[in-house]
């Protein structure tokens, strides 16, 4: 089972870095497998350490993937040398265990050493969740055909309609918007594939 997170990280000069990525369990252990390449997998390397964040904030998801807003709040972390998300509802402290190298998706194995819950989950709402689903598209826009695009978001658009709060609807709008200049820069190139919209 995969679960999208947030991961925190920090740099060798303490700036911290914030990106959305699947995290699995193998066991006691959780698995993270970003691409190259990637300021997260560099920050991990370096310092041995990630911080998961658990949140309902689909803002960030949307913000960090569209490059609209990347700045969020962040604290030390409690146990490792990284940060956390200021405002997460829960977060999860890693140590790196192992590396399985590959040259394009290397896996690392971490350990977690410290869990601290800060604030009450409230529920699922089917927007926040169409809006994750959203930014992994946006995230892949390079890769995929732009008819699946046009049909996943029909299907999306109909959750943010009927559930979407302020937050919701501000991250849906990066998203659409995100998509659109994507289109707009491929058809002013004249070409057939762009760059990845966002780098974890």
């Amino acid at each position: 089972m995969i679960h999208e997170t947030i991961v925190t990280t920090s740099a060798c000069d303490g700036r911290p870095h914030i990106a959305p990525m699947g995290a699995r369990s193998e066991g006691e252990r959780i698995i993270l497998a970003p691409f190259r390449p990637s300021t997260t997998l560099d920050n991990i390397l370096a310092s041995r350490a990630a911080v998961l964040n658990f949140t309902t904030d689909v803002r960030v998801f949307a913000g960090c993937v569209t490059h609209c807003a990347t700045d969020w709040p962040t604290v030390a972390a409690t146990r490792v040398a990284s940060v956390r998300l200021a405002e997460s509802l829960a977060h999860a402290e890693l140590e790196l265990d192992e590396i399985r190298d590959d040259p394009q998706r290397p896996v690392l194995v971490m350990k977690c050493v410290h869990r601290e819950n800060h604030a009450p989950f409230a529920g699922f709402n089917r927007a926040q969740s169409a809006v994750v689903e959203g930014a992994i598209l946006v995230s892949r826009l390079f890769m995929l055909p732009p008819d699946k695009i046009d049909r996943e978001l029909a299907y999306l658009q109909i959750a943010i309609d009927k559930t979407a709060g302020e937050h919701e609807r501000t991250a849906w709008g990066w998203l659409v918007a995100a998509i659109a200049r994507y289109r707009a820069n491929l058809e002013a190139s004249g070409s057939e594939a762009a760059a990845p919209v966002h780098h974890e």
